[in-house]
């Protein structure tokens, strides 16, 4: 991973998945983004330059860490979705300190525009944080972004959300960009953006292919590991193990239970995942659940049938050794989706290395969903607290 020094800051590029250090001393004078993009602030998640609706650009920082308003990236497509900054009650949507809203809203508006779409949209730079040994203020940058993405509709890329805090109804927006396929971003170009002028010499080729033509060219990284570790099929943070243990306590003892919440885990998924029907395994042969992914239009069907297994098995959480999924329990749905498109396995565990591998080696068509994937399914799904999740196994998974 390429890092560059705060007192480089001023001269350097940006460079995708680069990080930028801020100073030692921790202050806020020396936070990294004001430095590499003068003009921009040193808070928030909206960070812009330029007056009036026109902006030279529009930084968006994300923390990754916001359990209520989680900022995505796909790296398999480069999508990329953001929210906006109308996070608590009292306001109206657009009306917010940072004025962060309205940028979305007026980038979104001209990406539709029937005259002239696209004009006056600023390029978008995503960081993140991401702290270093030296400097807790570093942040990395993840891409150049520009609203939309390919296949979704002006009502489907800016969305208002509604929200709910302590009995007050808010919105806020949810925003979809593509990040393009632009590995650095020069400094001659933030210079000329500086200046007001994007359609320079020193432009990105698919940032004025967008300009010019509204096409998208992502940044599209398909993942080269694909054997998932022990340390990335578990929970990563306190909020994530906490929510695991509060699953794994709820049904470790009636683990056939578990298995209605392990077909409703991958619904949560994707909405075109359909659950026919949950069985028992003296019923059916050992398929805990069987469902079918809907492809192609609404009106006009089809469908890919899969098999679904739910092993309730102790995670490693507080230093207790996982009950993994290995071998056997991988060959047993191999062997059973033969007359399906693909199967589905939801543990509160792991699988195991063995397992994985053969199973991708070999090019069998399974969805693992492990005890870290069930967490952040959960938080993504707006369960981000230990009581909500209570409430979702109380209300949905009596025992």
């Amino acid at each position: 991973m390429k890092v560059i020094p705060f007192p480089g800051l001023v001269e350097s590029d940006l460079v995708v998945d680069a990080v930028y250090e801020g100073s030692s001393d921790g202050q806020l004078a020396g936070e990294p983004i004001s430095k590499l993009l003068p003009g921009s602030g040193n808070m928030g998640g909206f960070r812009v330059s330029g007056r009036g609706e026109r902006k030279n650009w529009v930084v968006l920082f994300t923390t990754g860490e916001d359990r209520d308003w989680p900022d995505t990236l796909d790296l398999s497509t480069g999508q990329f979705v953001y929210y906006g900054d109308n996070k608590t009650p009292g306001h109206e949507l657009h009306d917010t300190r940072a004025g962060g809203n309205k940028v979305l809203r007026h980038a979104f508006s001209r990406l539709h525009a029937d005259h002239e779409p696209r004009c006056d949209i600023a390029p978008f730079l995503i960081f993140k944080k991401l702290p270093t040994a030296t400097a807790a203020r570093s942040v990395q940058f993840k891409g150049l972004a520009v609203p939309g993405f390919q296949g979704l509709s002006a009502t489907e890329d800016l969305v208002a959300v509604w929200k709910s805090s302590y009995g007050q109804r808010f919105q806020n927006y949810r925003s979809t960009f593509t990040i393009l396929d632009v590995p650095v971003v020069k400094r001659a170009w933030i210079n000329d953006l500086a200046a007001g002028n994007s359609r320079t010499a020193n432009a990105p080729k698919a940032w004025i292919d967008w300009l010019e033509s509204g096409r998208y060219c992502p940044l599209a990284a398909e993942a080269t590991t694909i054997i998932r570790s022990v340390e990335q099929q578990s929970p990563d943070t306190a909020l994530k193990r906490r929510i695991l243990a509060r699953v794994w306590q709820y049904f470790k003892d009636v683990p056939i239970a578990f298995e209605a919440f392990a077909a409703r885990i991958y619904q949560m998924t994707d909405s075109r995942v359909i659950v026919d029907e949950i069985t028992r395994g003296t019923v059916d042969g050992g398929r805990d659940a069987v469902g079918r992914y809907l492809l192609g239009l609404g009106d006009d069907p089809v469908y890919a049938e899969f098999s679904l297994e739910a092993k309730c098995y102790r995670p490693e959480l507080g230093g207790d050794t996982p009950n993994t999924v290995g071998v056997k329990e991988v060959s047993r749905l191999i062997s059973r989706i033969r007359h399906r498109q693909f199967g589905v396995l939801v543990t509160t565990s792991i699988v195991a290395r063995q397992a994985y591998q053969e199973v991708r080696e070999d090019r069998h068509p399974i969805i693992f969903i492990s005890g870290r994937d069930i967490a952040e399914i959960l938080i993504k799904n707006g369960f981000n607290t230990e009581g909500r999740v209570e409430a979702l196994l109380n209300n949905e998974f009596k025992i």
